[in-house]
This record gives structure tokens, C-alpha cells and sequence, in this order.
């Protein structure tokens, strides 16, 4: 194989509804917070639905889930535990610059740390428009719109 990462990004195809992933799970050090955190700097991207998921409810051991997703799909998990914030980087899709924006000032709202203000991301793409923050336990989030895939 070869070629730049760039040259990947600008590469990819503009499929609607392609999911590369079905959800990820992150341990938070306080669950109230986070799930205070998530439930604002998510809004702006239409990511408003929440459920609770009992522990006792799965096999043995299995943790309380805070979940967060759009129309009964479900992508992010917060559990309870040890936070290590060097073992994430979450992307979130934004269906434009503007909810990009609107995510970004959301979550700074809500107590996130500023990890690089929104703007085109010349790097990757001139496309690809993205914010950065850190949650309240330092875990990298990025709000990201690339146009090639809302064509």
C-alpha cells in the first residue's frame, strides 16, 4: 500500500449512511458529570437520545452503561472506572460547518478544554472542517464535517 493519509481522506467515497463502527465505550471518573457533559456538547449534533443500561441486566461483571445516540441507535457508552485520557480520540460526524461550531461551543460550554478551534483542517483536506476539545477527563473529542461525504 502507500500514499498520504491525505491522499486516503480525499480518496473516500461519499456514502450515505456508511457506519464503520457500531459504538464506543469510554470509563469515566465521575458518571454525573460526564453524562452532564455529553448530554450538552452532543445536542448540537442531534445527538439527544439517552438510555441507562443496568449491569445486573448482562452476564456477570458487566458494567452500568450511560448510553448516547439519534433514532434508537446508540454509539457512545460511558462507564464508571479509571479514565486514561491517552486511550481515545473520538470523532463525532457534523452535518456542517455550523454544527461543528455549534458542538464546539457547546462542549467548551459544558466545561471542555479547547484542543484546536474549528477550521478547515488544510492537512487532511481542504474539506474537512473539524473542532477538538478534551472532556472533563481529558479524553480527545473532534466534531468533524468533510463535505465529500454529505454530497
Amino acid at each position: 500500500m502507500g500514499g498520504s493519509a491525505a491522499e486516503a481522506i480525499a480518496a473516500q467515497p461519499a456514502e450515505q449512511g456508511l457506519a464503520m463502527l457500531d459504538y464506543v465505550f469510554l470509563s469515566v471518573s465521575d458518571i454525573e458529570r460526564s453524562i452532564a457533559f455529553y448530554t450538552q456538547a452532543l445536542a448540537p449534533l442531534g445527538i439527544t437520545d439517552r438510555v441507562d443500561f443496568d449491569g445486573k441486566d448482562g452476564p456477570p461483571g458487566h458494567p452500568d452503561l450511560k448510553g448516547f445516540g439519534c433514532k434508537g441507535r446508540f454509539i457512545l457508552w460511558l462507564r464508571l472506572g479509571v479514565a486514561d485520557s491517552r486511550a481515545a480520540h473520538v470523532g463525532f460526524v457534523a452535518k456542517s460547518r455550523d454544527e461543528v461550531d455549534a458542538a464546539y461551543a457547546a462542549a467548551i460550554a459544558a466545561g471542555a478544554t479547547d484542543n484546536g478551534k474549528p477550521s478547515a483542517r488544510l492537512y487532511y483536506d481542504p474539506r474537512y472542517y473539524a473542532a477538538n476539545v478534551f472532556d472533563p477527563d481529558g479524553y480527545s473529542l473532534e466534531f468533524v464535517f468533510k463535505s465529500w461525504q454529505h454530497v
